[in-house]
């Protein structure tokens, strides 16, 4: 019991000086777990020796894999003689990194700000865009989600992540996804930029058509619009192709990055833009427009390079297409096993979601699967969706052990389905059903039975002659 005893006070000392609703979130799904030892998919908690299978990295940020040897060992050898740098002076390492940015980027995207990460990245591309436009409004989509910071935030489509904090940066409205027609209707001469995700991951998991993309780069381009995309969970690999852009043949003027552009090491993020009128007129006028403190370091752009050079090396962006499909195929295989269940599975590469028929299954599911060992979330703006999002350095013999476990986990939450379903046909019940907190104190109340279990049957095996 000293490991359970050890874990616990983490974790009150964990509510006690950062958050106790945290703690009861992570504890209602069975995701109170620590990331101990890490290698590859994969982590293990230190304290009960469980291995578990990492299928959301962070919302993306391990793409090249937990502890890659060949980006750790690019940060020791840039410990012996670097630091972080001064954010304002020029450095050949800002430089190393912009190349090979613009080397890889789609189209004649050939300029680069650096930023701290995504949700500065997407406040820098739109400052990018109202700055060198001079025009106040953006169209972003319903249910987007951008980041938690500034200009980030009033872009998020959900109320949800905008309601405490209002009022936030005016200009913004929201139209739904992939509705071209909404957009045109919308669009004007005093918007300054569109702002999209070509695959919305808050959202649960939607992928954008090409007509929708392509139709928005002939909107901007006709009326000198901004088209910006948002490729911070998309970007370098997860989706099959270097960028989700490469998947329609578009081009944004405006591409955020981040996340595992740090290698899941050193956070680091980017904007990058065309050496053309608007943009380059702008930033060359006002150098200084968006400063960052953390992005772009010394430290951070070694880390960065060392991470690019592994995605292209082993081409994990086509093993993400390869290792995908073979995924995408198992889960509609276990859709069609479980029509009454899962009503659909989309995404593409290796960001794939499932979504069932009611949003409590969401949590259920995740507490369903972190028992069998892989740790998965629910989308925050859409619960019912689970989104699967593994390191793309996976193989098909990994992806095919999380099928494996999500039919087991499909089969533990069957037990309490009797119970459940009938009564999610009654409106209000439902309602009480789907929402997060009575999830999350109905989950604490039967992990706390579960644990009380636990413990009479540790003290009668001990009493035990």
């Amino acid at each position: 019991m000293s490991g359970a005893q050890d874990k616990r006070s983490l974790f009150e000392r964990f509510g006690r000086h950062i958050n106790r609703g945290q703690i009861q979130y992570l504890r209602a799904g069975h995701l109170d777990v620590v990331e101990g030892e890490r290698q590859g998919i994969r982590f293990k908690d230190p304290f009960t020796g469980k291995e578990m299978l990492d299928c959301f990295t962070s919302a993306g940020c391990f793409n090249v894999g937990r502890r890659n040897p060949e980006v750790i060992e690019s940060l020791e050898e840039a410990l012996e003689t670097l630091d972080m740098g001064s954010h304002h002076l020029v450095s050949e390492h800002k430089i190393a990194l912009a190349k090979e940015l613009v080397r890889l980027a789609p189209g004649d995207l050939n300029r680069v700000v650096f930023a701290s990460g995504g949700g500065e990245a997407v406040d820098c591309a739109i400052k990018l865009a109202r700055g060198s436009t001079r025009r106040p409004k953006i169209l972003a989509t319903v249910k987007a989600y951008h980041g938690h910071t500034g200009f980030a935030l009033s872009a998020n489509g959900k109320e949800h992540y905008r309601k405490h904090f209002e009022p936030l940066m005016p200009g913004f409205s929201f139209l739904p996804f992939n509705d071209l027609e909404a957009m045109e209707a919308a669009a004007g001469d005093d918007t300054a930029a569109i702002l999209v995700e070509p695959v919305q991951g808050e959202a649960g998991i939607f992928v954008a058509s090409a007509d929708y993309l392509r139709g928005l780069r002939r909107l901007c381009s006709d009326k000198g619009i901004l088209l910006i995309f948002d490729e911070v969970q998309t970007g370098f690999g997860r989706t099959g192709k270097m960028f989700a852009a490469e998947h329609y043949d578009v081009v944004p003027d405006i591409l955020a990055v981040a996340k595992s552009l740090g290698g899941g090491l050193f956070p680091n993020g980017a904007v990058l833009y065309r050496d053309a009128p608007p943009m380059a007129d702008f930033v060359d006028a006002d150098p200084l427009f968006h400063d960052t403190f953390g992005g772009g370091s010394d430290l951070g752009c070694r880390v960065s390079l060392a991470a690019l050079r592994t995605l292209v090396k082993q081409d994990l962006p086509g093993r993400a297409a390869r290792v995908g499909a073979v995924f995408k195929e198992e889960l509609e295989e276990i859709q069609r096993e479980n029509p009454k269940i899962i009503k659909e599975v989309r995404g593409l590469g290796l960001m794939l979601g499932i979504e069932y028929i009611h949003e409590f299954m969401g949590p259920m599911m995740s507490d369903a699967l972190a028992k069998h060992g892989v740790f998965a979330a629910y989308s925050g703006n859409a619960p019912q969706v689970m989104r699967f999002m593994m390191p793309i350095v996976a193989v098909e013999e990994d992806v095919r052990a999380v099928a494996e476990a999500i039919r087991l986990a499909i089969r533990d939450m069957r037990t309490l389905l009797p119970l459940a379903l009938p009564a999610a046909r009654i409106p209000w019940v439902l309602r009480i059903l789907n929402n997060e907190r009575v999830q999350t104190v109905s989950f604490n109340a039967l992990r706390s039975l579960e644990d009380l279990y636990r413990a009479l049957c540790f003290w009668r095996r001990r009493d035990a002659p």
